[in-house]
């Protein structure tokens, strides 16, 4: 059994990590106004008038030809497969846009319970203009503004109306591991190919990963929780505001898991920024292990580190 899940689903940039983020009381997931930035599902939990749930953050769906947003709908559609309730959002400055009613479409497919939110009404005077949202077919739209956190008692009392009656929650004692390493050694792949499904964007650009994305699984008789972590790089290297979030979040992914295990690309060998990350997880006292990934680009050389 586990929570009641809640997706937060919609079109690029209407304020869905804002709205996660509040949901949650902490900066989970990368918050920027560049469209398409949320590229993979972030998990989290919370709690409203006593009910545990958890809550999904989804990248914008979107039908054009940017990259990664083909992707991007991908991870979306499976998140809402996943949920209990799915929160549709959309946002008061742009009004009802074609994208909002291609995302609808969606929703209508899913057979799920839909709330629907128009974010940004930070100005009184535009709660009026909310009316025009019950077009896209899901009952009263609930006014909300992100920024400063109005409307959201509302949504979630409406949230928690439309989750299952049953109680699905149960304490998570599953054994937590993160994967760390530096961009582009191949911690998505590893991911993939442990859970035998496209849990996680995986893309030959380095930096693809820009958040720590949480999986729990099964194996041998034991549940795990295995945190898939952007790559760490120098921090001289760290230009754009999002990777330094995502640097930021790996770091504290390894302070809740119970261990670490290190990829690092077996052609390159082990480099100095691996040695530091290393120290990262030394310092806060969990248990590691390294494993070299893509070795099969690598011609069989006897004198391999053990």
């Amino acid at each position: 059994m586990v929570l009641p899940t809640l997706a937060i689903v919609g079109r690029p940039n209407v304020g869905k990590s804002t709205i996660f983020n509040r949901i949650l009381g902490e900066r989970v997931s990368i918050v920027e106004d560049t469209p398409g930035v949320t590229r993979d599902r972030i998990y989290g939990k919370s709690e409203w008038l006593g009910k545990e749930f958890a809550v999904i953050d989804t990248g914008g769906i979107d039908l054009g030809d940017e990259p990664f947003l083909a992707q991007i709908k991908d991870q979306a559609e499976i998140a809402i497969d996943e949920a209990d309730v799915i929160l549709f959002l959309a946002d008061i400055e742009s009004g009802v846009t074609d994208a909002d009613e291609r995302v609808a479409q969606i929703l209508y497919r899913a057979k799920k319970p839909v709330v629907l939110a128009v974010n940004k009404v930070d100005n009184p005077e535009r709660r009026q203009d909310i009316y025009d949202f019950y077009s896209l077919g899901f009952g009263e739209p609930y006014p909300l503004s992100g920024t400063h956190g109005i409307g959201l008692g509302d949504v979630l009392d409406a949230v928690l109306a439309a989750f299952p009656s049953e109680d699905k929650s149960v304490e998570d004692d599953s054994i937590k591991f993160s994967l760390i390493g530096r961009p582009n050694v191949g911690k998505s792949s590893l991911v993939n190919a442990i859970l035998g499904e496209n849990r996680v964007i995986v893309s030959p650009i380095e930096g693809t990963t820009r958040d720590a994305i949480d999986t729990k699984f099964e194996a041998v008789d034991e549940t795990f929780t295995m945190i898939d972590t952007a790559g760490i790089r120098k921090r001289g290297k760290v230009y754009e505001n999002t990777e330094k979030y995502a640097v930021m979040r790996a770091l504290r992914a390894i302070d809740r898991s119970d261990v670490v295990l290190f990829v690092i690309n077996a052609e390159e060998g082990i480099r100095e920024q691996d040695k530091k990350v290393a120290g990262y997880a030394h310092e806060a006292g969990r248990g590691s292990h390294h494993r070299r990934q893509q070795v099969d680009t690598v011609e069989k050389d006897n004198h391999t580190m053990k």
